[in-house]
């Protein structure tokens, strides 16, 4: 599947670049003049039209320009990149980009970038909180921004019937939003600005819009949507394959981010007793065949499997009183830990009937036992997902070439380990789509 973005300067053609090369796309950034690269390698081209400040013939010829070039790339998805602050003839490109892709079309705006501290609301656009006109925009020597409304920005611009989705409708969830939207169509509002805070909003609007075929769709903003829709557009070619979560971390983070992860999926985790594998009894064997029976039927009902030792509200393992009564050292009854989570998830890659679009896992000794138990000599890295985070595949082994995202415990916000879900499902999907 090939991305195609219509940016109207060269810094923000990059900066979507790279947020989608977040999500696993391969980017590339090409100036209007240009020719799209001859590489099978690349998926995502941001081209700069460097129209922000443009008179009104230059801003057409140059859409048109770069709209042509996308349908000779065969671009499945086309996505307009606008300015932070809404400077530039926002309204008049899309009008061109909406009569260039077809006549049943819609372009969804999302001024909001909330990693840069902007947010719309009630059609507003703030900046840290301040209305965009109270801002140092409002001076703009060629085109200063003199209204914070984002709607009637765009209508000034545009000749097409602007419309507006408020936050609460973002907030009621998918089906709601879903409402929304059909009622814009259904009133033939062909641009439908849509109030954003955070960016779990912005993955709200572009899961909704990427299930909508009625019309086509145009995201149009800073960035965070282009890439969320993308992801979310890509996931429609899914072939209903698997991903594994193993956790074995304890710390408050590692719940938080658990916890984010179990809403987000409605996945139902299978709890492993760390009690019953911190022992060198025959107890170990007993709860990695209890759990992997229990995961085999989870992962029927869970596309994200989750095999954790951490369940909230239980306290720590006295490593001490065990190691005594065991009379082994501590860091080897922490180790039979690790190893009965990684034994787990073998049996589960070895036993199970489904694809395996990858695995997680959390905490360098979990990983460490993993890639024992598997017989992997290593991991190829390829990618890094988010700091400290890494994405890569196993070499040799029981698995060889499967994708793995590896991350410490200590890592990341309650996010993280979502966020590394979702980077492997796109990696996947986009795969697949290719085949």
């Amino acid at each position: 599947m090939k991305i195609g973005v219509v940016a109207d300067d060269l810094t923000g053609a990059n900066a979507t670049g790279v947020r989608l090369s977040k999500q696993g796309f391969s980017a590339a950034t090409v100036v209007y003049r240009d020719q799209i690269p001859d590489s099978q390698e690349l998926d995502a081209v941001s081209i700069d039209t460097d129209t922000r400040y443009a008179n009104q013939q230059s801003v057409v010829k140059r859409i048109r320009k770069t709209m042509q070039s996308f349908r000779e790339w065969n671009a499945k998805v086309i996505c307009k990149r606008i300015d932070s602050t809404i400077r530039g003839n926002i309204g008049l490109e899309i009008d061109t980009m909406l009569e260039e892709v077809e006549e049943n079309s819609l372009a969804v705006v999302v001024a909001s970038f909330p990693d840069s501290g902007r947010i719309s609301s009630g059609g507003y656009l703030l900046v840290d909180g301040i209305p965009v006109q109270a801002t140092d925009v409002a001076k703009d020597p060629v085109m200063p921004i003199t209204q914070s409304f984002i709607p009637d920005i765009i209508q000034n611009q545009s000749e097409q019937p602007v419309g507006h989705i408020g936050l609460d409708k973002v907030l009621a969830g998918n089906s709601r939003l879903r409402e929304a939207f059909d009622e814009q169509i259904n009133q033939q509002n062909r641009i439908v600005v849509v109030d954003a805070v955070t960016d779990e909003e912005i993955d709200t609007i572009a899961e909704t819009i990427a299930g909508i075929e009625t019309v086509k769709i145009i995201p149009v903003d800073p960035g965070p949507l282009t890439a969320a829709y993308s992801r979310s557009f890509l996931n429609q070619f899914n072939d209903s394959g698997k991903m594994i979560v193993t956790v074995g971390s304890v710390t408050t983070l590692t719940g938080q981010q658990l916890r984010y992860l179990i809403d987000k999926t409605a996945s139902n985790p299978v709890y492993v007793s760390a009690e019953k594998l911190a022992t060198l009894t025959t107890s170990w064997e007993e709860e990695v065949q209890r759990a992997t029976a229990e995961a085999l039927e989870r992962i029927n009902e869970n596309d994200v499997l989750i095999i954790t030792t951490y369940q909230e509200g239980s306290g720590l393992i006295d490593f001490h009183s065990i190691a005594e009564k065991e009379k082994a050292p501590q860091d080897a009854l922490a180790k039979r830990i690790t190893d009965g989570l990684a034994k787990i998830t073998r049996l589960v890659l070895e036993r199970t009937q489904h694809s395996i679009q990858g695995c997680f896992t959390s905490g360098g000794d979990v990983t460490a036992s993993l890639c024992a138990i598997c017989m992997a000599s290593g991991i190829k890295l390829m990618d890094e997902v988010l700091p400290l985070a890494a994405y890569g595949k196993m070499i040799g082994g029981h698995f060889p070439g499967l994708p793995i995202v590896t991350k410490g415990g200590m890592v990341g916000d309650k996010k993280a380990i979502f966020t590394s879900v979702k980077h492997l499902k796109t990696t996947y999907t986009k795969r697949s789509a290719q085949r």
